[in-house]
């Protein structure tokens, strides 16, 4: 029998079965003014017998939990039902559009805009629209707006309601710049021109620019020859690049600029200084395969690339050097300069991670979190104790006027002294003390990728 994938195993391993539980148990107290729902996407896979499976391709699960009145009202897992979804679960699919007849249960990240809740994911599928119970309504194409494909990672520019994305597609020879105005209608999209089909997970947005990150991840041939289910490889032969596009400007507008090769899954910001382009992101210095994620690269650390067009070229400095991925900020300040981040520490197995405690990590995510202050150059780190596993760390506010760190920091932590998670929310101010609120829930949640805090509206 062949060996399970490590993907459908320990803190990987899915959950069995959906749940609904009410008047959660809390530790601490919910901060009253905390009124909305946290929550977070991920790979679940239904069946346990692909020895291949890997992590990124699993059935999306959304997990949730609302948050009223200094009260944990409801916990909820959902899988997304796309068709092969509700299938397996003996149910009826929604039906909607598709994309190239790609059907997948958006397993990424989950935002809202315009009022809908949409699960997404990228490489050509769409995402799914759910309801604030997290019941599929069914695949979603902007009122028939989408030209194409979307994307998983979207940037909102909160002054003009414009939402952003970066799609791609194994087949296409460019990637799209997608524009979703604040009425939920794409507005625009431009096609921008690129060679040998690269993986595209993520870009940056600044006031006068959209950033590309055109990287030797790219679509393989042989690699589908193969039974690769996930067929992206390093190319060597790929230059490595960064471009610029002038948010109001056209394809031909582009500048590119070369780059040592790297490979960057997320930004945490980006912003205009000047003429020069500010991104800070999480890189990885050396080839990357996306088959394996961590095991066998060097760590991802907290860099910072100064784009200088007028110059032709790029400056790297490493704003700090601990193992890290899945970097958030302020959603305020998306576009616009921040001074503070937070992300979730990362390690391979056998590595020592913690700088409290001296634990040594997980093969993905590990006990801490980190918060930086980047006008000072320091970090704190939250250490949630041996055998923790702390996911993405989501910032809100403490009100929509508040200040860039005035506010809460919101994750979902696994508990091993339960055997479950739990939300734990943590006062960004006060970001090593003891968590506000811990609110348990009746269930161990897989580590996943991309969450959102929904504040009542």
């Amino acid at each position: 029998m062949p060996a399970q994938s490590r993907f459908l195993q320990g803190s990987f391993a899915p959950v069995p079965s959906e749940t609904t539980a009410f008047d959660l148990p809390v530790t601490g107290r919910v901060p009253a003014g905390l009124n909305g729902r946290y929550l977070r996407n991920g790979p679940n896979p239904l069946g346990l017998d692909d020895p291949n499976y890997h992590w990124f391709l699993g059935a999306g699960m959304v997990h949730g939990v609302r948050l009223r009145d200094g009260r944990a009202e409801w916990y909820r897992n959902r899988w997304v039902r796309s068709k092969a979804v509700t299938g397996a679960l003996g149910e009826k699919w929604p039906a909607g559009p598709v994309h190239e007849n790609m059907d997948f249960a958006a397993n990424t990240h989950i935002i809202r805009h315009a009022g809908r809740i949409l699960a997404t994911v990228e490489a050509g599928p769409l995402p799914y629209q759910l309801s604030d119970e997290l019941e599929t309504q069914g695949p979603h194409d902007f009122g028939g707006t989408l030209p194409g494909g979307f994307a998983a990672h979207t940037k909102l520019d909160q002054r003009t309601g414009e939402l952003h994305a970066i799609a791609y597609y194994w087949a296409w020879d460019h990637v799209q710049h997608v524009v979703v105005g604040a009425a939920g209608q794409v507005s625009r999209t431009t096609d921008i021109p690129v060679p040998d089909g690269p993986m595209m997970h993520d870009f940056a947005l600044t006031d006068r620019y959209v950033v590309f990150f055109d990287l030797p991840v790219t679509f393989s041939m042989d690699a589908v020859s193969a039974g690769k289910e996930l067929p992206y490889t390093w190319n060597p032969a790929h230059q490595a690049r960064v471009g610029l596009l002038p948010r109001d400007g056209s394809a031909t507008g582009v500048r590119w600029l070369q780059i040592s090769p790297c490979w960057v899954f997320h930004t945490l910001n980006a912003y205009d200084d000047g003429a020069r382009v500010v991104v800070d992101l999480c890189q990885y210095p050396q080839p990357f395969d996306v088959a394996t994620l961590w095991d066998g690269h060097g760590p991802a650390t907290l860099d910072r690339w100064i784009i200088d067009p007028a110059a032709g070229k790029v400056s790297q400095q490493t704003l700090n050097d601990r193992a890290q991925e899945f970097p958030r900020v302020d959603d305020r300040v998306i576009s616009r300069p921040h001074r503070y981040g937070y992300s979730a520490m990362i390690g391979e197995v056998g590595q020592l991670i913690s700088p409290l405690t001296g634990d040594f990590a997980d093969e993905a995510f590990t006990n801490a979190l980190l918060k930086h202050d980047l006008a000072h150059g320091t970090a704190e780190a939250h250490d949630f104790g041996r055998d923790a596993t702390a996911g993405e760390a989501v910032f809100t506010p403490t009100t929509p006027e508040a200040a860039e760190d005035d506010g809460y920091v919101l994750a979902f932590v696994h508990n091993p002294d339960r055997g479950a998670s739990d939300l734990v929310i943590l006062a960004a101010q006060d970001f090593t003390a003891e968590p506000v609120a811990r609110v348990h829930l009746p269930a161990r949640i897989p580590l996943g990728f991309h969450g959102s805090w929904l504040a009542d509206q």
